[in-house]
């Protein structure tokens, strides 16, 4: 069973392309995309289970300098419902 998630990401202003650059570093971000509205950057991270994920997510992303907030959503397979 795999996991994965969406982040929504609020940057340091031009800190945008630094911090796409460095998630795309890190093991399991399917993507990173620079986006205008609400929030900076829209990233997919994937684990092999929740653990791994959240270990992710809060041990390796929120960590990049220049992230000031994610918000994160779970997401949910058709199969796992």
């Amino acid at each position: 069973m795999s996991a994965g998630a969406y982040l929504f990401i609020n940057v340091d202003t031009g800190r945008e392309v630094d911090v796409v650059k460095n998630l795309k570093n890190i093991p399991g971000v399917a993507n990173a995309h620079i986006v205008t509205g609400l929030h900076d950057i829209i990233c997919y991270v994937e684990g092999e289970n929740w653990h791994t994920l959240r270990n992710s997510i809060t041990n390796q992303i929120r960590k990049i300098t220049g992230i000031q907030k994610t918000v994160t959503c779970i997401a949910f397979n058709q199969e796992d419902l």
